[in-house]
């Protein structure tokens, strides 16, 4: 099918996710892809963070530690290959909807996952999957019908064992002859669909999450997940209270500001609206403790002290008349 440009539409049904998180990184000289850190991140906990909200997410591989609550399957043998991992890791499913991502995806959002099942689901394709920079396929940052999977999988393992594969199963096949026989809807996406192949490709990454227009929002979304925080607030409240509390009180009042703000909310409901109320209010008591340092006008002088010569002053001179001295 042609390229697809998904309408806004808010994601409001189930789904499970599948990570591949298994591969060899042969091109990495055998380095622990999945755990590679971008942005203070390990990749895969990026990729985790990404497709938060599934019903149940099946990383296969072998276990370690993640920011998130995972399922673990393993491909049988391990090793072998990425369609044989997708069968294993589909076993553990039971949405109708399946996300099948590789634990190498930087730049991968909640928004792109979104996008993907707004896709699949509004087409009546069996798959929806992002295109790269080249208008290349991508079938590991994907969503699609666990049926179709299923079907295709049973059919791919039945003519192996029709064939006499001395590999067994599905082992070694490559993913396009899964997704060959899927009617597919292509959405561009050049840089979610970005992965990290290469040691130039994690510079690359590593590079422009430092760039000024996405700095912040990475910092935050890091910090967010190191502590165990999923809440979505105003950043833009929280800044503009900081630079308010550091203009009208002082440098070092911004971040203990918004520090107090943020434990404020806790103790309150714990929400975005308690953060906005508790900025609010914090940010009306800079602006009028930074109001008392103003020059007080005449007219808020203190009663008797009118205005009068200053210490020091010559007296007014009297208006020059004629000469009367005789």
């Amino acid at each position: 099918m042609t390229a697809y440009e998904p309408p806004d539409a808010a994601h409001d049904a189930s789904y499970d996710a599948v990570v591949l998180a298994g591969g060899a990184a042969r091109r990495l000289g055998g380095a622990d892809k999945p755990g590679l850190r971008v942005g203070g991140r390990a990749l895969l906990d990026r990729v985790l963070g990404a497709c938060a909200d599934a019903g149940t997410t099946v990383v296969v591989a072998d276990p370690r530690p993640t920011a998130r609550p995972v399922r673990w399957a393993r491909e049988e043998p391990p090793g072998a290959g990425p369609v044989a991992a997708l069968d294993a890791g589909l076993r553990h499913t039971t949405a109708e909807a399946v996300v099948v991502l590789s634990a190498d995806l930087p730049f991968l959002e909640p928004a792109t996952v979104r996008r993907l099942l707004t896709a699949l689901r509004t087409s009546g394709a069996e798959g929806a999957l992002l295109t790269d920079a080249d208008g290349r396929d991508q079938p590991l940052v994907a969503a699609y019908l666990a049926s179709a999977l299923r079907r295709e999988l049973t059919a791919l393992a039945s003519a192996a064992s029709v064939s006499g594969s001395a590999a067994g199963g599905l082992t070694g096949l490559p993913l396009r002859r899964l997704t060959a026989a899927l009617a597919l809807i292509r959405v561009p996406d050049p840089v979610a669909s970005f992965d990290c192949d290469t040691w130039d490709d994690l510079v690359t990454a590593r590079a422009r999450i430092r760039e000024h227009g996405h700095v912040l929002d990475e910092w935050i979304s890091a910090v967010k997940d190191e502590l165990g925080i999923d809440l979505d607030v105003d950043t833009g409240i929280l800044l503009d209270l900081a630079r308010d509390a550091a203009h009208g009180v002082a440098r070092p009042a911004a971040p203990l500001t918004t520090f107090l703000v943020g434990y404020a909310a806790a103790q309150g409901k714990g929400g975005p609206e308690a953060v906005a109320e508790a900025s609010r209010k914090a940010a009306a008591l800079a602006l009028r403790w930074a109001d008392e340092d103003t020059p007080e006008a005449p007219s808020e002088a203190k009663p008797g002290a009118g205005p009068g010569p200053a210490s020091g002053a010559e007296a007014p001179q009297a208006a020059s008349g004629p000469d009367v001295a005789g």
